[in-house]
């Protein structure tokens, strides 16, 4: 039976760490649906559309990677999908907590769904979409953290404000 998995969250932009999880679920599901979520207690510097578009560039040579938007609630999402395993990155002991609570939320709404955690490499562990936000807002090198296509959206974004 084919695996698919859900991968999902704001990807503000996606990130070399992101791009790493994302590659690395593949090594055990057959199909990955990352779903970018649009959270409405957040501010995004890229649209939503956007975002899709960065992430498929990003992991444009991988067949198996459909990129999609979502709103609402994720379990939702994931049982209309017909996807029934949602994978989580957890880059530090701080994210454990809300990453559990969450997870044991999911579970509550959709029993039928298991979530994954996954730990990045240590290569990507120190990245997260606020931390290139502010590095790039300040003309700092974000070439080491995104995808290139990433860094130049980047430049044009903060060249604008």
């Amino acid at each position: 039976m084919p695996t698919v998995a859900l991968y999902a969250g704001s990807f503000d932009p996606i990130t070399n760490g992101h791009a790493d999880l994302i590659r690395r679920s593949l090594g055990f599901v057959n199909r990955l649906v990352v779903a970018v979520a649009t959270n409405s207690g957040k501010n995004p510097l890229f649209s939503p559309e956007e975002r899709v578009a960065l992430i498929q560039k990003t992991v444009a040579d991988e067949p198996r990677v459909e990129v999609r938007q979502f709103e609402g609630l994720l379990v939702d999402f994931a049982r209309a999908s017909g996807i029934k395993m949602i994978i989580r990155g957890l880059r530090a002991v701080s994210d454990f907590e809300y990453e559990y609570q969450m997870a044991l939320m999911n579970r509550h709404l959709g029993a039928e769904i298991e979530t994954v955690f996954m730990i990045p490499s240590l290569d990507t562990t120190h990245v997260s979409s606020s931390l290139v936000r502010e590095v790039a807002r300040f003309g700092g090198d974000v070439s080491t953290l995104v995808h290139p296509v990433v860094a130049e959206a980047l430049k044009l974004k903060y060249k604008g404000s």
